[in-house]
């Protein structure tokens, strides 16, 4: 990989660790769902005119829209709202590669190998120390909506897989239309219409940033950049920079929201990453079937990239990647 091309990678990981500090301040704009409405709205208007007609089956993009963008956002958003730090939801939303590996080995067959079995194990072991960690310093309701947003990701990682989109930002754009009426509808009948006119006519410039940041920085750029690397490098070369994102996530709540990493939440996040480089990257060096790895990304972000070789095996899609904003 070129110097370049080293830097946009690094830079892409870390722009979707960041975006979980602008998520936590965002929220201190917004009502949850609305605030996750208005981020899809907002990427989602312009960027279709940019990235053309879609590209798969609408089944597919309604599929994903519903899961990741309504179940999978909802949740985080929720659950940082009520108490979930920004670092932490960074590091426990990598437990999706598990959920990923589980879903397919049920729905598509897809075996995993022992070693992957292992980083599993090592994952789940790293998710129990973070929710000690948080039980002792946080509400662990909290905790667990976070985690069911990892279940949620990991469903839509294997329809995504199911749908094959050829052009990553295209399918990402496009399913970003789909869950802004259903966040609107949760958000007027959990959050109150009262609550959303408050947010909106107090809207600031920093609010109005959070929301360009979310929408643009980390989804547009983001899966336009990882997209960018992915065609021109193997899917085994680009996937490891993904388990950048809690580290700068982390780090970034750390700094700018005084977030405090404790021991246990390192000890979490050495479990957890490792568990999920077992999990995700163990096939890179196997030249009999596709690779699946799961590349993070934001909105929350991570992508699911199957097919580590430059060209598919006859007869098999081209293979999918997909995100995740934080």
């Amino acid at each position: 990989m070129r110097p370049s091309h080293l830097l946009l990678a690094v830079l892409v990981a870390a722009v979707w660790g960041v975006n979980f500090t602008v998520v936590e301040i965002g929220l201190d704009h917004f009502p949850p769902l609305l605030f996750s409405a208005l981020r899809f709205l907002a990427a989602a208007l312009p960027a279709v005119f940019l990235v053309g007609p879609p590209k798969v089956a609408w089944k597919w993009t309604v599929a994903v829209g519903l899961v990741l963008g309504v179940a999978k956002f909802g949740l985080v958003f929720v659950g940082m709202d009520a108490g979930m730090p920004a670092g932490l939801s960074s590091l426990v939303l990598q437990i999706q590669a598990v959920f990923t590996a589980v879903i397919a080995a049920a729905v598509l067959r897809e075996r995993p190998s022992r070693v992957q079995a292992l980083g599993m194990l090592v994952a789940v072991a790293g998710i129990g120390v973070a929710a000690v960690d948080e039980g002792t310093s946080g509400p662990l309701g909290a905790f667990l909506m976070v985690v069911g947003a990892a279940a949620a990701w990991g469903v839509s990682n294997v329809l995504t897989r199911k749908a094959s989109p050829p052009d990553a930002l295209n399918f990402m754009v496009w399913v970003s239309t789909v869950p802004v009426l259903p966040l609107l509808a949760l958000s007027l009948l959990t959050e109150g219409p009262a609550a959303d006119l408050a947010a909106l006519r107090s809207l600031d410039w920093q609010g109005a940033g959070t929301i360009l940041f979310v929408a643009w920085v980390s989804t547009v750029f983001g899966f336009g950049a990882w997209g960018l690397l992915l065609r021109r490098h193997p899917a085994s070369t680009v996937a490891p920079f993904s388990l950048l994102v809690p580290v700068f996530g982390m780090s970034s709540a750390a700094l700018f929201l005084g977030e405090p990493v404790t021991p246990l939440r390192w000890c979490a996040a050495a479990l957890l990453v490792g568990g999920v480089a077992l999990t995700t990257l163990t096939r890179a060096g196997r030249g009999r079937t596709p690779d699946r790895l799961a590349a993070r990304s934001p909105h929350g972000t991570r992508k699911v990239i199957t097919g580590a070789r430059p060209q598919p095996e006859a007869g098999r899609p081209p293979a999918p990647a997909e995100e995740s904003v934080g």
